[in-house]
């Protein structure tokens, strides 16, 4: 019998599945984050050959060196920019993490915020809880159609490419920029493949953010980037907060550099940029796009297997 920790309360059924397969399992019991000095004291002298982590921990060199028996770090996300891979790797410690099965939740997510921006959908529900509706109005919050407009994605990956194949549904022209370049995914959806950053940024009406966290892509959108969008454009992030300048973004929504912005991420969570909340043209959410009971539920079973596998001597399945 193995013994695995689990940084935080997940969905139970991955819990069942490794204690299904006699193995001991501790959750946290904290109702929160584990800070890297709680984390440490939990792990500390329990010889744990497994852990389950979540986005919220920063897996480095003082927490390997806090479980040194530890076999696994089970990634509870698609995401892995908390974990210092060169160092896992370094000392032979597999680190896994949870893709495919919230793609549906976060691109869904992605779509629900830019037709929430483009439809001012959060002030319109403001307006009408301020008693401020006294009848229809031909010019009241009057927002944008997508249909007929160019979408933008920036990062065609599963979640990219999901938001890509949801935008035909409102003929919505696809554009994306990528590493590399995609044909069949071109010969499937007609979308059209730009080869930087900077030509899709000025063409598209809307731009949807899916980049993973990598020193290339920090600050992806910044000032001067921001600066070449379109005055009618709308930016969507459901990928990782620091991809976008928040400031400067900030900024822009203010001075109407562009239309709107929907996020669900953010550069410092849980805190927010100064003046966004106050912000009318941002919808934002907190870091919700694959809180889905299906998508968390999933997550938490293969977080599980791909500990089973690597306590049963095999390959996990979503190795990094």
């Amino acid at each position: 019998m193995s013994k695995i920790f689990v940084t935080r309360k997940i969905p139970e059924s991955g819990i069942e599945l490794l204690r299904s397969s006699n193995h001991e399992v501790v959750v946290s019991e904290k109702d929160g984050v584990l800070s890297k000095e709680e984390l440490v004291f939990a792990l500390r002298g329990q010889s744990y050959d497994a852990v389950i982590c979540l986005l919220t921990d920063k897996i480095d060199s003082e927490i390997f060196d806090a479980s040194p028996s530890t076999k696994i770090f089970a990634n509870y996300a698609v995401g892995f920019d908390n974990i210092d891979l060169a160092e896992a790797k370094k000392r032979g410690i597999v680190i896994t993490n949870t893709p495919g099965v919230l793609t549906n939740a976060v691109a869904e997510h992605a779509f629900t915020l830019l037709l929430s921006v483009a439809k001012r959908v959060v002030e319109s529900d403001k307006f009408l809880r301020d008693g401020k509706y006294d009848g229809w109005s031909p010019l009241l919050l009057l927002g944008t159609e997508l249909t007929g407009k160019t979408l933008g994605i920036l990062g065609l990956g599963r979640i990219g490419s999901r938001v890509a194949q949801y935008a035909r549904s409102f003929d919505l022209r696809v554009i994306y920029y990528d590493v590399t370049q995609n044909s069949d995914f071109e010969k499937m959806t007609g979308a059209k493949f730009l080869a930087t950053p900077e030509e899709l940024l000025r063409e598209a009406d809307f731009v949807s953010v899916h980049v993973p966290l990598l020193p290339t892509t920090r600050h992806l959108i910044n000032d001067e980037r921001l600066k070449l969008m379109k005055p009618s454009a709308i930016l969507i992030n459901t990928s990782r907060g620091p991809v976008i300048d928040e400031e400067a973004l900030v900024t822009a929504l203010k001075n109407k550099v562009i239309r709107g912005a929907g996020l669900d991420v953010f550069e410092n969570e849980p805190s927010l940029a100064a003046g966004l909340v106050e912000l009318p043209n941002v919808v934002i959410t907190p870091h919700t796009a694959s809180a889905t009971e299906e998508a968390r539920t999933a997550m938490s079973d293969v977080a599980a297997k791909n500990v089973l596998a690597v306590l049963s001597g095999q390959t996990a399945p979503n190795l990094l």
